[in-house]
């Protein structure tokens, strides 16, 4: 945690003033980066000669030994010789360091603030040397005289070990004493050191709090809160799920997460937040955190509204009228948007005066309709104050009144509504509730018209027609007429064919009428397409030109104009028909498409074959498509060959590669796989990507010709690097295996990642791959996750699988169990084994999907069938104990043999115990140690602990303690305790080895921490009879107690002995002191039925333990005198016994002791030390009292009994 001195106000660094005179030596000028070695003398003599910035200079070089030795008298007396020369610079410099003086005089004299700045000269060198030693020193007696600022820095210097040793315990110290004393750097420094146990014991409580303290000082508190709500969220407090679902919906004091907040908001609407079910309806309405589902939408919705949230029966309106999620019901819709109206939602509002407008749902009623439009609109709908002015204009449901009218459209175009604009500009150009100003009308006209309101659009035109304010302009008329009539405005459409005619008749023939229908033509208004085209062939205009006539191709292709299929057609077949022969080949295209005209192939077919015979080279490669194709013609594969070869041999790229298609397949021609790979090779080297692609794939499997990596690589890259998406992947792979090149994983992920943007779904899973193992990449699970979704929504199975194990695992996105199993379910049933493997698993223990045993026995034999390991030994646990299908024994060890064939540890294991018991086959205890064995070599725990077992009593094998000495101690030191207490027996008992109680007592504690009962008891006995370890009554005690809890009947058997023993050495050590055996005698005497019950007995003994210290009793006397149960009510006295237990960190006890505060029971009400107790529950784990403190965050508020309320009673 490095930081930086506090406030420090003298310069860093002296700046040097630079003479612009030359060097007398080697004249140059005085730059700093050029020194020689004469320039200190040149400077010398400049200065005796009276130049003071040559002094200036001087001074800085003696100062910091810079070409000059160091001499810091010198560097003060040229400085003080500048000085008297006015130089500012030399008199700053000369002021500190006569500053520094001063300060040590006034230091030396007890002065604390000279103190603090003698600190920082010495530490930044400023008015003498830097010594960090001296630095430290007088920060430090600064300090210790309370300078806050010293307090700070000094614990700077601890923390960066500056003038000291580092040492945190200081650095600690000092942060505190700063902070206490209000320096808001040193609060922030302070709560790191909590947060972090740097130099004090690690404390979130009071990181939290020293925070907290800065926080008041401006700092956000959006991040505290969150962290509050995160806690209680996790400890399902229901308020605080749904406010972390705000918090990650909005991006409020962590990074927006839809998915988080869907989840978070899901699970405080199934504990019954409305408002959560409310915004969970929104989330599935608009699809955001998770898909859109219309029905979920609706049924939220109504369970909302049904709970009362206004919003929602509103929403519940919409959902009505618009038949989103439920059938069209207008009456339900209006009720509704009825209720929700007078509960305040002012959209309700403007939809229902709407409907009451309209007679929508209801009966019309212009005066309702009228009333809530004026309720809307004071209530800040924009849109209700442009219907409240057509209300008021047309005198609906109220007076007429112009004025009103124009002055609300006033306020709505202000707020942006652009009908509003249009209404505005209508009333500017009739002067109605204003003066007549054609200016405005334009201008509002011309607004609503950027906007994208049509009918201003049209009325923009006529303003541009008329000359109404503005100058006339016919082109601006016509392309705004032209955006209107786009938009769909009829009275555009009429308008702009009345100046098309009046056009043709005022300007026929004149040049003007050519130029308007050339713009218009451009713009691409059809009625001037045709006649410009009429202007070209008739010379009208213009001069005569059939070429520009056959403006077709334009009407065509959009080039310059709007798409005209039905002119291009015509002039096609005009042009055609007196043999142009480019005419020809787009009137066939027209025919074969139909596109102009209704499609015909035979018409294609002759029109494409007499461009041919004329050599048209795009109609001989269409006519050899028409015979390879047939279709409307018979199919002609010698023909289609004949033509391809000719276009081919005319050098037609695209026939070459036909051309090799058909050689390679013999289609048309006789096989030839030599001229395949020649045609392939000359489309390719005229960069047809498909033909470099077929080349290489030759190259690489030894097609056509020898094999060839490095060639084979040449034509994939080629053909990549033209977008060859196959050609992509398989460079990809090339360099990821190094063939043909170099291994090169770097361009293997390039080219996987290019062929996974172009949607190859091979590469989209090995792409995933490198993102999900770091393959020369950046190890990034969300991008792995990205695309296994892609390439499994593109049905590739291999990576549904991985999707499937992504969602599982939670990998790259947040973990969804339905989505895991959908995704299992999809590669299962195209034939993966893994995934049937998983899918089964899923069923088994209703993963993602209801628990059905029959589907997973179902999907575990489809995949043990496919040879999958894992599955045979499932489908043999399955058939071993009738799950999913009848039980069958001899099928069981079937699949337990095969899997334990195939390796599987568990299944060598199991297969074991059918041979040892003759489950499905005979009993055969040599097999069953043979099996045993080959599982405990594997490291099965369990399997050494029965080969250790065999081996003691001479089963399947021949008797040996040493062996069974031997995997007991493997299987103990592997963690298996009943391999523990065994071995422990063994060493106490010399069997397979020397009697040792000492290891005998170790390996019996080792089992009994790991809750082997028979290993407690005799742990017992060892501590009772002080056998391998000192006699110890109290941990005989505790061990015969652990074994009594595990399962008293049984361990007070294994050790003879009885509950009524126990209760008397309860008895026993609570009158030797053991305070322990204090609080089980009391609860005993509370709670048992196995001896005399006596509450008094019991609350006696709770007072005697508490003055022991143990504060689960303090809690429990609390809470006796809180209840008044065996004693008298007495809330003072339960107050101060919570008040115990809370100090002695008990959390339950700091809850309630926050409670007693807020609620002043047996105490004086405080809020703000009900806070601070709340506070320490919430660092303890309490989720109650993290709730409420988040609340406090978020809503910034003191603690009062408004604001903040306990989710529960006191314990």
């Amino acid at each position: 945690m490095e930081t930086n001195l506090s406030n420090l106000n003298i310069s860093n660094k002296d700046t040097d003033t630079i003479n612009n005179e030359n060097c007398l030596y080697c004249n140059k000028p005085f730059i700093e980066e050029l020194w020689c070695k004469e320039c200190i003398s040149s400077l010398e003599k400049l200065a005796e000669n009276g130049d003071k910035v040559a002094m200036f200079n001087l001074a800085n070089k003696y100062r910091d030994g810079e070409g000059a030795k160091k001499n810091l008298e010198k560097a003060f007396c040229l400085y003080q010789n500048a000085a008297e020369k006015n130089h500012i610079e030399a008199m700053f410099n000369l002021a500190k360091r006569k500053s520094f003086y001063w300060y040590q005089k006034a230091a030396e004299n007890g002065f604390t603030k000279a103190m603090h700045n003698l600190a920082i000269c010495y530490y930044n060198g400023e008015g003498t040397e830097k010594n960090l030693e001296k630095a430290f020193h007088w920060f430090q007696k600064a300090a210790e005289k309370n300078h806050i600022k010293a307090m700070f820095n000094l614990a700077i210097c601890y923390e960066n070990g500056k003038g000291t040793k580092r040492n945190l315990e200081k650095v600690f110290h000092w942060y505190q004493k700063a902070a206490e004393n209000g320096n808001e750097d040193a609060m922030f420094n302070l709560a790191i050191c909590y947060r972090n146990g740097e130099g004090t014991i690690k404390n979130l409580k009071k990181a939290f709090y020293w925070y907290q303290k800065e926080a008041e000082n401006g700092v956000k508190e959006a991040m505290k809160a969150f962290y509050w709500y995160q806690k209680a969220a996790e400890n399902c407090v229901k308020e605080a799920m749904f406010n972390l679902a705000n918090r990650y919906y909005n991006g409020e004091g962590i990074e927006k997460n839809l998915e988080k907040a869907f989840h978070l908001y899901q699970k405080a609407a199934e504990n019954g937040i409305k408002e959560a079910i409310f915004n969970l309806a929104i989330c599935y309405k608009n699809g955001k955190g998770t898909e859109i589902n219309l029905e979920k939408a609706f049924h939220l919705y109504q369970k909302a509204a049904e709970n009362g949230v206004k919003e929602a029966m509103f929403n519940l309106a919409i959902c009505y009228e618009n038949e989103e999620g439920t059938k069209k019901d207008l009456e339900q819709a209006f009720y509704c948007y009825q209720k929700a109206a007078e509960n305040g939602v002012k959209e309700a509002m403007f939809n229902l005066a709407s409907w009451y407008y309209n007679g929508k749902g209801t009966e019309k009623n212009l005066k309702k309709a009228f009333h809530l439009y004026q309720k809307a609109a004071e209530n800040g709908i924009k849109e209700a104050m442009n219907n409240l002015a057509n209300r008021y204009y047309n005198g609906e449901g109220t007076e007429k009144n112009l004025k009103k009218a124009f002055i609300l459209y006033q306020k709505a175009v202000e707020n942006g509504v652009k009908e509003a604009m249009f209404n505005l500009a209508n009333k500017y150009r009739n002067g109605k509730g204003t003066e007549i100003n054609l200016e405005k009308a334009f201008y509002w006209y011309q607004k609503a018209a950027e906007s994208g309101d049509k009918e201003s659009m049209n009325s923009l035109a006529i303003c541009y027609i008329n000359g109404e304010g503005t100058e006339k302009n016919l082109e601006k008329a016509l392309y705004w007429f032209q955006k209107a009539v786009e938009n769909g405005n009829k009275d555009a459409m009429l308008n702009l064919t009345i100046c098309y005619r009046n056009l043709k008749e005022t300007e026929k023939n004149s040049k003007k009428a050519f130029q308007l229908y050339q713009k218009a033509t451009e713009n691409g208004v059809k009625e001037a397409m045709n006649s410009l085209a009429i202007c070209y062939e008739k010379g009208k205009g213009t001069e005569n030109n059939l070429e520009k006539a056959f403006i077709a191709i334009c009407y065509e292709n959009g080039k310059g104009t709007e798409k005209n299929l039905e002119k291009a057609f015509y002039w096609y077949q005009k042009a055609a028909e007196n043999d142009h022969i480019k005419a020809m080949f787009n009137l066939a295209n027209s025919y074969k498409n139909g596109k102009e005209t209704e499609k015909n192939l035979e018409k294609a077919f002759y029109w494409f074959q007499k461009a041919a015979e004329e050599d048209h080279i795009k109609a001989m490669f269409n006519l050899a498509i028409c015979y390879e194709n047939g279709g409307e013609m018979e199919k002609n594969l010698e023909k289609a060959f004949y033509w391809h070869q000719k276009t081919a041999e005319k050098d037609y790229i695209k026939a070459m590669f036909n051309l090799a298609s058909m050689y390679y397949n013999g289609e048309g021609t006789e096989n030839n796989l030599e001229k395949a790979l020649y045609w392939y090779q000359k489309a390719a080297e005229n960069g047809v990507k498909e033909a470099m692609y077929n080349l290489a794939n030759s190259y690489e499997n030894g097609k056509v010709t020898e094999k060839n990596s490095e060639k084979a690589f040449y034509w994939y890259q080629n053909a990549a690097e033209k977008d060859h998406i196959k050609a992509m992947f398989n460079l990809a792979s090339m360099y990821y295996n190094g063939e043909g090149t170099e291994k090169n994983l770097d361009k293997a992920f390039y080219w996987y990642q290019k062929a996974a943007e172009n949607d190859f779904t091979d590469a989209m899973n090995n792409l995933a791959i490198c993102y999900e193992n770091g393959e020369k990449t950046e190890k990034n699970l969300e991008k792995a996750f990205f695309w296994y979704q892609k390439a499994a929504k593109k049905d590739h199975i291999k990576a549904m699988n991985n999707l499937a194990i992504f969602y599982k695992n939670g990998k790259g996105i947040e973990k969804n169990l339905e989505k895991a199993f959908y995704w299992y379910q999809k590669a299962a049933e195209n034939g993966f084994t893994d995934a049937m493997f998983n899918l089964a698993i899923f069923y088994e223990i209703g993963h993602g999907t209801k628990e059905n045993l029959e589907k997973a026995f179902y999907w575990y034999q489809k995949a043990a069938e496919n040879g999958f390991t894992d599955a045979m030994f499932n489908l043999a646990i399955f058939y071993e104990i009738g799950h999913g299908t009848k039980e069958n024994l001899e099928k069981a060890f079937y699949w337990y043999q095969k899997a334990a064939e195939n390796g599987f540890t568990d299944a060598m294991f199991n297969l074991a115990i059918f041979y040892e018991i003759g489950h499905g086959t005979k009993e055969n205890l040599e097999k069953a140690f043979y099996w045993y064995q080959k599982a405990a070599e594997n490291g099965h725990e369990v399997a050494i602990y029965k080969l250790a077992i065999f081996y003691e009593i001479g089963e399947g094998t021949k008797k040996n303690l040493e062996k069974a000495f031997y995997w007991y101690q493997k299987a103990a030191e592997n963690g298996f305790e009943y391999a523990m207490n065994e071995l422990a027996n063994s060493y106490e008992n010399g069997k397979g080895t020397e009697m040792n109680l000492k290891k005998a007592f170790f390996w019996y504690q080792k089992a009994a921490e790991k809750d082997h009962i028979i290993a407690m008891n005799n742990l017992a006995i060892f501590y009772k009879n002080g056998k391998g370890i000192e006699k110890n009554l109290e941990k005989a005690f505790y061990w015969y107690q652990k074994a009594a809890e595990k399962d008293h009947i049984k361990a007070m058997k294994k050790t003879e002995k009885n509950l009524e023993e126990v209760f008397h050495l309860y008895k026993k050590a609570a009158e030797n002191g053991i305070k322990e055996a204090m609080n089980n005698l009391a609860n005993w005497y509370y709670s048992r039925e196995d001896t005399e019950k006596n509450l008094r007995n019991a609350f006696i003994l709770y007072k005697i333990e508490v003055k022991n210290g143990v504060k689960e009793t303090m809690f429990n006397l609390a809470n006796k005198y809180r209840i008044g149960k065996e004693v008298e009510k007495n809330l003072e006295k339960a107050f101060y016994w919570y008040q115990k237990a809370a100090e002695n960190g008990f959390k339950d006890a700091m809850f309630n002791l926050a409670n007693c505060y807020y609620d002043g029971k047996g105490t004086r009400r405080d809020f703000e030390v009900a806070f601070y107790w709340y506070q320490e529950a919430a660092e303890n784990g309490d989720e109650r009292a993290m709730d409420i403190l988040a609340n406090i965050y978020i809503d910034k508020k003191e603690i009062d009994k408004n604001s903040v309320k306990p989710f529960c009673l006191l314990q």
